[in-house]
């Protein structure tokens, strides 16, 4: 008997360390307990459901984080409606430009380390950015690009698929997302004229594949191997990757209508390891790369970043003299970088600046972003609140979707 009681407690010891592994962050005994409603709780629920039932998304997962623990865990509709299979909490999403915050993160790492001065010149780690000119004209740079320039998107490069210019129509011409690998992506933007002078607009662009290259330059380490060894290792985030196991295919979310954007097959790894949009992550892993962010750069004993960084990052990068009225800034409405919402832009976050002219609830310091998927996530520091939105949709209900969330995630606060 004491040989079975023995091995009964050590199956049950080895049960319960398998569930707090799994387990993304803590759990609130009550939604109550952090200063949540329950009973508006109930309401998200009800209006994520309403969503699928309309066929306006095939389902969501919300998770919500106070205080450091989960109050809101939901897993609604379908994780593949053709299939009909359920919703789960674990289910694996291509989460678009929401890569974007943590390969900036990696290069505010090695900035830390000295191996990266955001200030420098793109080209003294990028050769071949040293002689790019501007538009088709060919003009001379007023300054160098540098790489805070990457960063806060002033570079003036683009994406081509946002405007119609004649350097967007290079951009759509050329062989970018197509390249044999990052390294060859790069020297291709490289070779384009920019948009617009550095510093002078804030435009969407590959500037985060641009980043991503320069952590492989500046560590030695391919940009897929940093960010495991580096980011979602340590922060204990097993299914952020570039691309997914055959046992991971199983929680893989898909859209009812694919984006044709982002439609590879998501367990081949790709040949461009693309820090502007290339990760899939799930709610619960990329809820603690949020909480990591809120707590000041450490995580569970794990430091990423100093608070000083963290705080460099989530504030306003935007000169007063740049042009914010861009395709994307505007199409992003409440979430656009725009004095209009009184919002701007960090390093590699979009932040809140103003308690008043933006439709949805924040808070001054907030930060955010999210992906052509349909993906969200924000930051309120205020409210010690993270909040994780995965989906996959059509871009057009993208941004109702996120004044959506916000709106019925701080209308469940009750302090």
């Amino acid at each position: 008997m004491r040989i079975l009681r023995t091995l009964f407690l050590a199956l049950l010891s080895l049960m319960l360390s398998a569930a707090a592994f799994s387990q993304p962050l803590p759990l609130a005994k009550h939604p109550e307990d952090v200063g949540i409603s329950s009973e508006r709780v109930a309401r998200i629920h009800k209006q994520l459901q309403t969503d699928v039932d309309n066929s306006r998304v095939p389902g969501t997962v919300m998770l919500v984080v106070r205080n450091g623990k989960i109050a809101v865990y939901d897993a609604v509709g379908f994780q593949d409606r053709k299939a009909q299979k359920p919703m789960q909490k674990d289910s694996i999403f291509r989460i678009a430009s929401m890569s974007k915050p943590i390969t900036s993160v990696a290069i505010m790492m090695l900035s830390e380390e000295g191996k990266v001065d955001i200030g420098a010149p793109v080209a003294q780690y990028l050769p071949e950015f040293k002689d790019v000119k501007v538009g088709v004209e060919k003009a001379a740079l007023k300054r160098p690009m540098t790489v805070q320039d990457l960063l806060r998107h002033t570079s003036g490069l683009t994406y081509g698929v946002f405007g119609n210019s004649a350097v967007d129509q290079l951009y759509r011409a050329a062989p970018i997302f197509t390249a044999p690998s990052l390294a060859d992506m790069v020297k291709t933007i490289a070779g384009l004229p920019l948009a617009h002078q550095p510093g002078e607009a804030w435009e969407y662009s590959v500037s985060a594949d641009v980043l991503g290259r320069i952590v492989e330059v500046a560590s030695g380490k391919s940009f897929d191997a940093f960010i495991a060894e580096r980011i979602t290792g340590p922060l204990k985030m097993p299914d952020t990757s570039f691309f997914i196991t055959a046992a991971q295919v199983q929680r893989f979310a898909k859209p009812d209508v694919p984006n044709p954007l982002l439609n590879g097959d998501p367990t081949v790894k790709p040949a461009i390891l693309s820090g502007g949009g290339g990760l899939l992550s799930t709610a619960g892993d990329y809820a603690r790369f949020c909480q990591m962010m809120l707590n000041g750069g450490e995580l569970d004993g794990v430091r990423l970043l100093s608070p000083t960084t963290v705080a460099l990052m989530t504030s306003d990068q935007l000169p007063a003299t740049t042009e914010r009225h861009t395709p994307v800034a505007m199409g992003l409405n409440a979430f656009g970088p725009t004095p209009e919402m009184g919002t701007s832009f960090g390093l590699g976050f979009a932040v809140r600046v103003d308690a008043g002219r933006n439709p949805v609830p924040g808070s001054v310091g907030d930060f955010s972003w999210s992906g052509v998927t349909g993906t969200f996530f924000w930051v309120d520091p205020k409210e010690k609140l993270v909040a994780v939105m995965m989906v996959q949709t059509p871009q057009g209900i993208n941004v109702p979707n996120y004044r959506q969330a916000r709106t019925m995630v701080y209308q469940a606060l009750t302090n």
